[in-house]
Protein backbone atom coordinates (compact mmCIF):
# COMPACT_ATOMS: atom_id res chain seq x y z
CA UNK A 1 0.00 0.00 0.00
CA UNK A 2 1.48 3.49 -1.03
CA UNK A 3 2.40 5.50 1.92
CA UNK A 4 -0.13 8.97 2.06
CA UNK A 5 1.75 12.04 0.32
CA UNK A 6 2.28 14.74 2.79
CA UNK A 7 2.88 18.04 3.34
CA UNK A 8 6.67 18.62 4.15
CA UNK A 9 9.08 21.42 5.09
CA UNK A 10 11.24 22.50 2.21
CA UNK A 11 13.87 21.03 4.32
CA UNK A 12 12.76 18.14 4.91
CA UNK A 13 12.96 18.07 8.53
CA UNK A 14 8.77 18.14 9.32
CA UNK A 15 5.64 17.09 8.16
CA UNK A 16 2.41 18.51 9.02
CA UNK A 17 0.01 16.89 10.52
CA UNK A 18 -3.01 18.44 12.55
CA UNK A 19 -2.13 21.73 11.93
CA UNK A 20 1.43 21.08 13.98
CA UNK A 21 5.25 20.09 12.61
CA UNK A 22 6.06 17.10 13.39
CA UNK A 23 9.69 15.31 13.13
CA UNK A 24 10.43 13.53 10.09
CA UNK A 25 12.76 10.45 10.20
CA UNK A 26 16.09 10.95 9.88
CA UNK A 27 17.39 10.20 6.06
CA UNK A 28 20.70 9.18 7.02
CA UNK A 29 19.32 5.97 8.66
CA UNK A 30 20.12 3.02 6.09
CA UNK A 31 16.97 1.28 4.74
CA UNK A 32 17.26 -1.81 6.76
CA UNK A 33 17.88 0.41 10.19
CA UNK A 34 14.91 2.67 9.25
CA UNK A 35 12.91 -1.35 8.61
CA UNK A 36 13.72 -2.50 12.08
CA UNK A 37 12.66 0.76 13.88
CA UNK A 38 9.75 0.74 12.13
CA UNK A 39 8.83 -2.80 12.42
CA UNK A 40 9.56 -2.23 16.68
CA UNK A 41 7.49 1.02 16.34
CA UNK A 42 4.63 -0.69 14.85
CA UNK A 43 4.69 -3.54 17.60
CA UNK A 44 5.26 -1.09 20.20
CA UNK A 45 1.86 0.76 18.81
CA UNK A 46 0.09 -2.51 18.86
CA UNK A 47 0.94 -3.27 22.29
CA UNK A 48 -0.51 -0.22 23.23
CA UNK A 49 -3.78 -1.16 21.98
CA UNK A 50 -3.91 -4.60 23.27
CA UNK A 51 -2.57 -3.17 26.76
CA UNK A 52 -6.01 -3.23 28.26
CA UNK A 53 -6.98 -1.91 31.62
CA UNK A 54 -2.97 -2.98 32.33
CA UNK A 55 -1.08 0.44 33.54
CA UNK A 56 2.43 -1.62 33.67
CA UNK A 57 1.54 -3.11 30.06
CA UNK A 58 0.40 0.06 28.67
CA UNK A 59 3.80 2.15 30.54
CA UNK A 60 6.15 -0.42 28.92
CA UNK A 61 4.40 -0.24 25.59
CA UNK A 62 4.59 3.15 25.38
CA UNK A 63 8.14 3.33 26.38
CA UNK A 64 8.66 1.27 23.98
CA UNK A 65 6.84 3.71 21.25
CA UNK A 66 9.30 6.19 22.23
CA UNK A 67 12.40 4.18 21.99
CA UNK A 68 11.27 2.89 18.59
CA UNK A 69 10.55 7.07 17.52
CA UNK A 70 13.84 7.86 19.33
CA UNK A 71 15.57 6.09 17.26
CA UNK A 72 14.21 6.91 13.97
CA UNK A 73 14.74 10.47 14.79
CA UNK A 74 11.09 11.41 15.37
CA UNK A 75 12.45 12.45 18.75
CA UNK A 76 15.18 13.31 21.03
CA UNK A 77 18.35 14.90 19.74
CA UNK A 78 17.36 16.87 16.35
CA UNK A 79 19.44 14.83 13.51
CA UNK A 80 20.20 17.38 11.92
CA UNK A 81 23.72 19.57 12.59
CA UNK A 82 22.83 23.16 11.53
CA UNK A 83 22.30 24.02 15.18
CA UNK A 84 18.80 24.82 14.48
CA UNK A 85 16.18 24.15 17.29
CA UNK A 86 13.54 21.33 17.57
CA UNK A 87 10.37 22.84 16.16
CA UNK A 88 8.08 19.77 16.83
CA UNK A 89 4.67 20.85 18.10
CA UNK A 90 4.88 24.27 16.59
CA UNK A 91 2.00 25.80 14.45
CA UNK A 92 3.95 26.39 11.16
CA UNK A 93 1.90 30.31 11.11
CA UNK A 94 3.94 30.89 14.19
CA UNK A 95 7.21 29.11 13.19
CA UNK A 96 10.38 29.69 11.24
CA UNK A 97 8.47 28.17 8.95
CA UNK A 98 5.77 31.10 8.92
CA UNK A 99 6.82 32.50 5.14
CA UNK A 100 6.61 29.14 3.50
CA UNK A 101 3.21 28.33 5.32
CA UNK A 102 1.97 31.61 3.89
CA UNK A 103 2.55 31.12 0.96
CA UNK A 104 0.91 27.92 0.36
CA UNK A 105 -2.65 27.93 -0.78
CA UNK A 106 -5.56 27.69 0.98
CA UNK A 107 -5.73 23.44 0.02
CA UNK A 108 -2.42 22.68 0.53
CA UNK A 109 -2.49 24.18 3.89
CA UNK A 110 -5.49 22.06 4.57
CA UNK A 111 -3.95 19.03 3.86
CA UNK A 112 -1.95 19.34 6.55
CA UNK A 113 -4.44 20.56 8.95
Amino acid sequence: MPRKARLQTPDGRYFVARGRLKRCTDPSLDPSTRRACIKALMQARRAVIHSGEDRAALAAALAAVDAAKRRLGERGPVWWTDGAPDEAGADPATSSYAGWWAGLDEATRAGGA
